[in-house]
């Protein structure tokens, strides 16, 4: 009996060692001996045994279980992040398991272009093949709540740029990057303002700079067209700004504004209204953010223009006039 025993302890001590040494082996070796690359998708909620019997079937792992003790027993398994990953064929289960810890899936492009209005971010986000939709029934005005920002309206309050974002990335979380990176850009320049601007807070800034953004597409007259905009301010004059007009008609613009539109009170028409409208009227790039608190110091009162993408600037009403008959009338 006592022969038995130690025989039966003795295989399993054997078959133990086995096991481990298998299992180190198969740890620390390359997934196959081709060298090659493979696309690995790891989906929100998939377990860690999941993704091993998924390797598995694809033939890229031949122990998923030692891959799935080892992942459990280190605590790995609950750091993975979700996303895609372009992985080599000649990395080790340990090494594979260590890429999926960092992060570094591949990454998609969205680009959030300067002068867009909120209306047409969201018809981009909504093609999106990439993004997951989850904000198809929000409504403006929830919007910037329901991405877990500050309530308020959410024109212009989304930095343009180009944003990188791995797959699993939802329209919402999208967002909200983008909002915080509007946030630290207009806090940066708000900090850097001018004295004595004709504006009192950030809000505002972000407002004149979304009309410099709609006003012109020149660089070097974005400082021109904001000291135009304060010199206005200052003096108490309606700003007279077409592009606020447009956006106050809303989506049923149809590409002219006639003298009607002019006419017509809204509360972004600032032919009719004093100051500068409620809200942005678009998503302002930072040059024109960084335009909006360093004004020109101009004594030009009006510009037009000159039908070659810039602008003429004049100080008086009679050479505003004059260049108008000029560029626009005789056109």
């Amino acid at each position: 009996m006592k022969k038995f025993i130690l025989l039966v302890f003795f295989i399993a001590l054997s078959a133990a060692a086995f096991a481990a040494y298998d299992a180190h082996q198969f740890l620390h070796s390359p997934l196959n001996d081709k060298s090659q690359t493979f696309e690995l998708e790891v989906k929100r909620g998939q377990t860690v045994r999941t993704i091993a019997s998924n390797l598995a079937t694809a033939g890229l792992l031949q122990r998923p279980i030692w891959w799935e003790f080892y992942a459990r027993y280190t605590g790995l398994a609950r750091s993975i992040k979700t996303g895609e990953y372009t992985v080599s064929t000649a990395v080790s289960p340990i090494a594979l398991l260590d890429e999926l810890q960092l992060g570094r899936q591949k990454q998609y492009a969205f680009t959030i272009l300067e002068g867009w209005n909120i209306w047409q971010l969201r018809e981009a986000l909504a093609t999106d093949p990439i993004l997951i939709q989850t904000l198809q029934n929000v409504d403006d005005a929830d919007l910037l709540e329901s991405i877990g920002a500050t309530r308020g309206h959410p024109e212009g309050q989304f930095l343009p740029d180009t944003y990188l974002f791995p797959r699993g990335t939802t329209d919402a979380e999208f967002l909200l990057r983008a909002h915080n990176a509007l946030v630290v850009k207009l806090d940066e320049v708000w900090q850097a303002r001018q004295d004595n601007l004709p504006v009192t807070t950030a809000y505002e800034v972000l407002t004149l700079a979304s009309i410099i953004e709609k006003e012109t597409s020149v660089a070097a007259e974005r400082q021109m067209v904001s000291g135009v905009i304060a010199g206005r301010l200052r003096k108490g004059m309606r700003l007279q700004m077409d592009p606020t007009v447009i956006y106050g008609i809303g989506k049923s613009f149809n590409g002219n504004i006639t003298r009607r539109d002019l006419k017509t009170a809204t509360p972004y028409n600032t032919y009719t209204i004093a100051g500068l409208p409620p809200t942005p009227i678009a998503m302002s790039g930072a040059e024109s953010l960084e335009a909006a608190v360093n004004p020109a110091a101009t004594k030009a009162l009006f510009f037009v223009a000159d039908g070659t993408g810039g602008h003429v600037f004049n100080e008086t009403v009679e050479e505003h006039n004059k260049a108008v008959r000029k560029y626009i009338l005789k056109k």
